[in-house]
Parts: C-alpha cells; sequence; structure tokens
C-alpha cells in the first residue's frame, strides 16, 4: 500500500511533470533545429556539415533521454545537473558553428534558463543566465576583437545580451514568487490542529502560525466573546505574546464604517488620507481615509496592516498582520484562508466549551435524579421505619431492636450503593459488564428494602440474556425499578408489585404492573404523549427520555401497568440479532 502511495506522489510531482516537459522540448527543439540545418545551411559553409553531424546525435541524445525519463519515477539530481550543463554546452557550439553571437541557436539559451527555472526556481534561472552571458559576451568578443567578422554588428549584440538578462530576471521573479507561495500553502497545510482549552492557549497557536504564513513580525488579534462584556485583545511579536481583556468601548468599532465587513490592507495608516485596498464580492477595490480606530492604532503603533475579518454566528472581530514587509493584493486572498481557519478554531473552542458545560449540567441533574429514585427514597422509608421503631420501643424493645438490626442492613446497602455511584462519577462512563447472577441478585436485594420499607410485595421475573448488560445499564435499571416500586407504594397505594425483565433484541423490556389506585388519569398512553401532556411520574419519565428510551402507561382504577424500553447501543453494547435474546 504504501508502496502505491508513493508511486501516485510521484505521478503527480510537479518536479515529475517539469521533467517531463524539458524532455520533451529538448526532442522538439533538436529536430527542429535538425530539419532547418539540413534545408539552410549556415555559414560558414565549412562548419556546415559538421552542425549537421552533431545535431543528428543530439537528437539521438535527446531521444534516449525522453524515452528513459518517461519511463522513471525519480530523475536522480547528478543526472539533471549533467544533462543541464550538457545542453548549454552543446547549444553554445551549435552557436558558434553557426554564425556566432547572431546565431538563430541564441533562442535555446533562454530555453534553458526557464529549464532551470522549473528545476531550481530563482536560484537556477541566475546561475544558468550568468553562465549564457558569459558565453555569449565571449563569442561576441571573439567574433569582433578576433576574427573582426564583418557580420557581426554591436546593436543586435547589446540588444540580445539585454535581452537575455531582462528574461533571466523575470524567470527569476517567477521563480521566488512560486517558491514563495508553496512555502505559505505549506504552512498554510499543516496548520496545528492541537486541541486546546484555554482561550489564551487558543489565540496564541493562531497568532503564531499566521504570523508563520505570512512571515509576519507582529499579528494581533481583536474579538468579542459570545455573551461576555469584554474584548479579547492578544498580539504576539517575536518578542513576547500578550493577551488581555479590554472595555469595548477602547477599541470598538475596530474599523471604519465604510470598511466593515470587509478585508483590506493599507501600507501606510499615518497618511492623512491613506490608500486602502478591500476585497469585495465583485473584486479589488480602492477608498481612501482613516482605516482604523485611532485608539486601536495609537496603542498598538500600527503603520503597515492586512486586517481580515472574523465573524459568524455571535463572534465577532478581526485579525490584523502588522509590519507586513511585502504586502499585495495576493496576501488578501490569503489571507481569507487564514481568517476561515481562524474563526473556525475559535468557533470549535466555543462549542466544545458549550458542550462540557452541557454535559457537566446533564451530569448534575442525572446525579440529582440518582440522589432522588435511589438514596432520597430509602433515606425516606427508613424515616417511617425509625418513627415505627420510636412507638414500639418501650413497649416491645426486642422488636425494636429488630427494626435497629434491619436500619442498620440498609444503611450498610445504601452506602454500597453510593461508594459504586462515586466509583462510576470518577472513572467516567465504562463499559464493564455485570452478569445476570449480579443483576438478579442487586435486583432481589432492592426487593427486600422496597419490601421492608414500605410493607409491598414484589413478583420479580428476569429473562436470561445471552449477553451481559453494561454496569451503567444495571445501575440505571436499578433506579428505574427502585422509583417505579416506590411510586406505586406510596402514590397508587399498592400491595404488590409484578416486575419482569427482558433483553429483547438491541432494547431491555421492564414492566412494572401494580394492584394498586392507578394513576389520576384513566387510559393508555404513550411516551409521546406522556411528555407533550406531563403526565405520570416526571421523575421517571425525565430519567427515561434522557436514556433515549420510552415509556408506556395504562393506568385503570384497578391499578396501572408500565412498559418501559431503554437501548442497549447507548451504554456501549454492539448491534444484536433479536433472535440471540433469550
Amino acid at each position: 500500500m504504501l508502496l502505491r502511495m508513493a508511486d501516485m506522489d510521484w505521478q503527480y510531482s510537479p518536479q515529475r511533470r517539469a521533467e517531463r516537459l524539458i524532455v520533451t522540448g529538448r526532442l522538439v527543439l533538436a529536430a527542429f533545429s535538425l530539419l532547418a540545418v539540413w534545408l539552410e545551411p549556415f555559414e560558414p559553409a565549412r562548419y556546415s556539415a559538421l552542425a549537421v553531424s552533431l545535431l543528428t546525435g543530439y537528437v539521438v541524445y535527446a531521444f534516449l533521454l525522453a524515452l528513459m525519463i518517461w519511463h522513471i519515477d525519480v530523475t536522480p539530481e547528478p543526472l539533471r545537473v549533467t544533462t543541464h550543463v550538457f545542453d548549454l554546452v552543446a547549444f553554445s557550439v551549435f552557436m558558434f558553428l553557426t554564425e556566432g553571437p547572431i546565431s538563430p541557436f541564441f533562442v535555446y539559451l533562454v530555453f534553458f534558463i526557464v529549464c532551470a527555472t522549473l528545476r531550481w526556481q530563482w536560484r537556477g534561472a541566475l546561475w544558468t543566465a550568468a553562465a549564457a552571458l558569459v558565453i555569449f559576451i565571449t563569442m561576441g568578443v571573439y567574433s569582433a576583437k578576433i576574427l573582426e567578422d564583418p557580420a557581426f554588428h554591436i546593436n543586435r549584440f547589446i540588444i540580445r545580451s539585454v535581452d537575455l538578462a531582462v528574461i533571466a530576471t523575470l524567470l527569476g521573479y517567477l521563480g521566488v514568487y512560486e517558491q514563495r507561495l508553496r512555502s505559505e500553502l505549506t504552512t498554510l497545510a499543516v496548520w496545528p490542529r492541537t486541541i486546546r482549552y484555554d482561550v489564551r492557549g487558543i489565540a496564541r497557536d493562531i497568532l503564531e502560525h499566521t504570523a508563520a504564513v505570512f512571515g509576519a513580525r507582529r499579528v494581533l488579534m481583536v474579538w468579542e466573546e459570545p455573551g461576555e462584556p469584554w474584548l479579547h485583545v492578544a498580539l504576539w511579536s517575536q518578542a513576547e505574546y500578550r493577551y488581555n481583556r479590554e472595555s469595548p468601548e477602547d477599541f470598538l468599532p475596530l474599523v471604519t464604517d465604510e470598511l466593515k465587513g470587509k478585508d483590506f490592507l493599507c501600507l501606510n495608516t499615518r497618511d492623512p488620507r491613506p490608500p486602502v485596498l478591500y476585497l469585495s464580492p465583485s473584486g479589488f477595490q480602492r477608498w481612501s481615509g482613516p482605516p482604523l480606530n485611532p485608539q486601536l492604532q495609537a496603542r498598538f503603533s500600527i503603520t503597515s496592516v492586512l486586517s481580515l475579518k472574523l465573524e459568524r454566528e455571535n463572534l465577532a472581530g478581526r485579525l490584523f498582520i502588522l509590519d507586513g514587509a511585502t504586502v499585495s493584493s495576493d496576501e488578501l486572498l490569503l489571507g481569507r484562508i487564514v481568517a476561515g481557519r481562524a474563526i473556525d478554531i475559535l468557533i470549535q473552542f466555543y462549542l466544545l466549551q458549550q458542550l462540557r458545560n452541557l454535559a457537566a449540567t446533564e451530569e448534575r441533574i442525572r446525579l440529582a435524579r440518582d440522589l432522588h429514585d435511589g438514596l432520597l427514597q430509602s433515606l425516606a422509608g427508613m424515616a417511617l421505619k425509625l418513627q415505627t421503631v420510636k412507638y414500639v420501643l418501650e413497649s416491645d424493645p426486642k422488636e425494636a431492636d429488630r427494626e435497629i438490626q434491619e436500619i442498620q442492613r440498609l444503611l450498610v446497602a445504601e452506602q454500597r450503593s453510593l461508594r459504586l455511584s462515586i466509583r462510576e462519577m470518577r472513572q467516567g462512563a465504562g463499559v464493564s459488564m455485570c452478569d445476570n447472577v449480579s443483576l438478579e441478585a442487586r435486583l432481589r436485594e432492592l426487593n427486600e428494602r422496597v419490601e421492608y420499607h414500605w410493607g409491598l410485595r414484589v413478583s420479580l421475573e428476569i429473562t436470561e440474556a445471552e449477553i451481559p448488560f453494561p454496569d451503567a445499564l444495571c445501575q440505571d435499571i436499578l433506579f428505574i425499578i427502585h422509583e417505579a416500586l416506590v411510586n406505586a407504594a406510596r402514590h397508587s397505594h399498592a400491595s404488590l408489585v409484578r416486575v419482569s425483565l427482558a433483553a429483547e433484541g438491541d432494547f431491555v423490556r421492564i414492566t412494572v404492573t401494580d394492584n394498586g389506585r392507578g394513576f389520576p388519569f384513566i387510559g393508555r398512553y404513550d411516551h409521546s404523549e406522556l411528555v407533550a401532556k406531563k403526565l405520570g411520574p416526571a421523575t421517571l419519565r425525565e430519567r427515561i427520555s434522557s436514556l433515549g428510551g420510552v415509556l408506556g402507561i395504562d393506568s385503570t382504577e384497578a391499578g396501572s401497568h408500565l412498559q418501559i424500553l431503554l437501548p442497549m447501543t447507548r451504554y456501549g453494547v454492539p448491534d444484536v440479532d433479536p433472535s440471540s435474546s433469550g
């Protein structure tokens, strides 16, 4: 797989494409040069036959080299340098054999400067142009001073020399531009994806990488946090990093009204009416006037600035690249990408912060339900038992002592349950399993406590499942059944409750049936109706909803029937075939 990926990388490598383009161009130039010399030989005639012979050999060389380059993945650097030097020497010889400095082969010197630019960017263009100029000037001096060639014209020689130098300069500039663009895109592509949980660190990461993309000495970011009465102000420079929260009155608005919602650059904000270039949907536009808030400009000594808007949803601010050495319209386009990445990071940070707050709130609600459905209900039952002990303490000390021992046993059981809950909160939501035997034992212990506290007879039926339940699911099952039993005893005044538990496909089905007086409403209601009309036990209904389950209630004057479905996939249990349930 790695080899195939490497092959694909070379297929799309700019260097590979450049080498193929060069060998193809070399072959075309050599072939048509041979055809031209053969059709109309150059002067002096004594060199024509030699020129044709050498060109023929060069065409064969160019063909074999093209064949090789098109069939290899990587052109070794020594081969590229060797062929480049050989080409330069070969066409210098061809120029010498065909009219010297006025030879039509002069144009091929330009071809080699272009090849050098493709291969080595501006450095290649510089050194190749220098070598070509030395060769061309030497050949011109030789023709004029030694051979005293009457066909030599100083004006043509000067024009061609300057032409070669100008072309080399332009190609060198293109090489520098291409190298800089590639560097900026590379820096942008490897933007760090580390997750931080403090806004100070987030801002520093954004500013440091923005400075790396633009090569800036200072970068400033000012933004408003949703719902907060201050401005975040972060300044990065090569010497330090500062982060503060400032009053909005100090710096708002950050820019003048004419430039709100626009990215712009200004090379000298200290001019009375500095020219400003800004980006609009229709392209680049010009405007004159002070672009920045005067207090902001004075506070950070801003002269040259590239200002990028940070606007999305409830977040608003700006990114300022300061003291840029070379600021151009290209930076406005690149800046739009950088600003988009910066605001994505800020939005991600605030969304994660909201999720963490929601998770903490949900955990507090879950803890409150657990305490209500577990410990508080048990303490309420114990309080009733202590009230009973108070009345029988004098008349039947043995019975009182037995009741006190039972209360102690129940306190130990509640203490053990509370320790389990604390351990789960410390360890997080794990996926450790409890088997059906331990679940059944805990349910029967729960039923004994309810029977003792509330005088309620409980019939328990558990259908064996082939997969164990996660501890978190077992704990939720215990809380739900406990709440349902206590509601039947306290509010419905039931004397008998039947509880059944079964695993059905991806769900756990719990049914609770009692012989009490039912709920204040009569009839059958599904989960959506119970939620919409706020019917049934609120704590039980909210707990089941928070777990992604459904509750159905059938209430009559002779009792009630509760049916509860809880999804097991929520607890990390993989999907199972319903036929696999017992």
